[in-house]
């Protein structure tokens, strides 16, 4: 999955005299062994990932040792190197998080595809760095070199936490940089929402993104059993954030796919993921609809929400039996399989 390296990867690959001076702490779009090539010509780098399947992928390899969270471990760090995620202010949450670990006089570096937002380092930079340079730039990637030239504060997580009510649920919302709804309320999570029905028993939101679909159904059926997964530490970290405003409880863990998941539900319900950094994503959600089947008590249901000319139907007959269409509104459908 993660074998061959990326065009930013293969930019960066000309630069590894410069990289490889100490070791870097390496954070943010992680999607190949690029840890692994900077350790085979410098010191090992220390990599801080959010993506619970990069991490994992990465704690088999050798000579690296991942961290995933929301937030790096506290631990001076020598320099930086932040790859762009797709959001600039993950980007801007990411270096808050990661500065404070730096000296004064440590190497700073962002690098990223150019038509994802990395011409935006020397602004995101300039208020701890006096100078950014581009030190090159191939295969349409680019990377900035700076220099830290003050000490950066320590990241106040509150402070990027951002709230918005959903009165229609009667709730607050939290949500992080880079988390899916990070302000408002999709159309198509509404559309499932308002045909979700009655739920009992054990209930899985997969996907869960902000915890809105998770906390909207505990406040309609506080009997549920609900466990919420991603595999997105700010997700996580933005649903039990979204839980504790609200004063709801569910358990709330990090999954590749079902992978993590235990036992069987009544209900799996998703909104699922649509888009992988800037490339669009249908794995996760091919594999969900292959496998729920053998996640459901008998009688048990998904339901999700999907765009309209996504070719899901097909695939949920084929491992259900049959597929209904329970809503439409142009843009999304609501399907409903039962085991």
């Amino acid at each position: 999955m993660y074998e061959v390296l990326t065009p930013v990867s293969e930019m960066l690959s000309r630069n590894l005299d410069t990289l490889c001076h100490q070791p870097l702490l390496v954070c943010g779009l992680l999607e190949d062994d690029l840890p692994g090539l900077l350790a085979e010509h410098g010191p090992a780098p220390r990599v801080f990932t959010t993506d619970f399947r990069y991490f994992q992928w990465l704690s088999t390899r050798n000579g690296v040792k991942p961290e995933f969270g929301a937030l790096p471990a506290s631990e001076p760090a020598a320099g930086l190197l932040l790859l762009m995620p797709k959001a600039k202010a993950e980007a801007e949450y990411l270096l808050a998080a990661c500065l404070p670990l730096l000296s004064p006089g440590a190497p700073v570096f962002m690098a990223g595809d150019n038509k994802g937002g990395v011409k935006a380092a020397p602004r995101l930079l300039a208020p701890w760095c006096e100078q950014v340079n581009k030190l090159d730039s191939a295969r349409r990637a680019s990377l900035y070199q700076a220099e830290l030239s003050r000490p950066a504060p320590q990241l106040q997580a509150g402070n990027w936490v951002h709230r918005y009510a959903l009165a229609k649920e009667r709730l607050t919302v939290c949500t992080l940089p880079g988390v899916f709804s990070a302000d408002h309320l999709d159309a198509g999570t509404q559309l499932l929402l308002d045909n979700a029905g009655v739920l009992h028993g054990r209930v899985l939101d997969f996907g869960c993104g902000a915890g809105v679909i998770g906390a909207s159904l505990l406040q309609r059926n506080p009997d549920i059993e609900l466990e919420q997964i991603d595999i997105n530490a700010l997700a996580l970290e933005a649903s039990r954030l979204t839980l504790a405003e609200n004063g709801l409880q569910a358990k709330v863990y990090a999954s590749d796919g079902l992978d993590q998941v235990q036992g069987r539900f009544d209900c799996i319900i998703s909104n699922p993921p649509f888009h992988a950094g800037l490339k669009t994503f249908y794995r996760t959600t091919e594999t969900l609809l292959r496998e729920a089947r053998n996640y459901l008590r008998p009688g048990g249901s998904l339901l999700l929400v999907a765009n309209a000319f996504l070719p899901y139907p097909e695939l949920i007959e084929q491992h259900f039996g049959r597929c209904d269409t329970l809503a439409a509104n142009g843009r999304f459908k609501i399907y409903r399989a039962q085991a």
